[in-house]
């Protein structure tokens, strides 16, 4: 960061030069002189392919397999005995927790 020096004010730094000060470089560059009469004539004309461009197709893939029926008993019993698991990792996490926040409060008190 620069300080001002002199009587200036700390925003001289960020104003615009004055018309005088090196305005012909602040200007944009001037247009080209000549444009086309013309205009825009649009995009190329687009020419439809013909009509064999696709490559011949050698192999057809084999058509989709059935699945095997899903017996929706066993897959909800599966789901609870994993939900069983899942909470009783989860409450002995929460018991070694409980234990050792006891632990560390009663080192602090005592």
């Amino acid at each position: 960061m620069t300080t001002p020096s002199g009587g200036s004010t700390p925003d001289d730094y960020w104003r615009r030069p004055g018309p005088g000060d090196d305005a012909v470089a602040d200007q944009p560059p001037a247009a080209p002189a000549t444009t086309p009469a013309s205009g825009y004539s649009g995009p190329p004309p687009s020419v439809p392919p013909p009509t064999g461009w696709r490559p011949p197709v050698h192999l057809q893939p084999a058509p989709p397999r059935r699945l095997p029926p899903q017996d929706m008993a066993d897959l909800d019993a599966a789901e609870q005995r994993s939900q069983r698991v899942t909470y009783g990792f989860g409450a002995a996490a929460g018991v070694v927790l409980v234990f050792l926040v006891c632990l560390l409060c009663s080192r602090l008190i005592f």
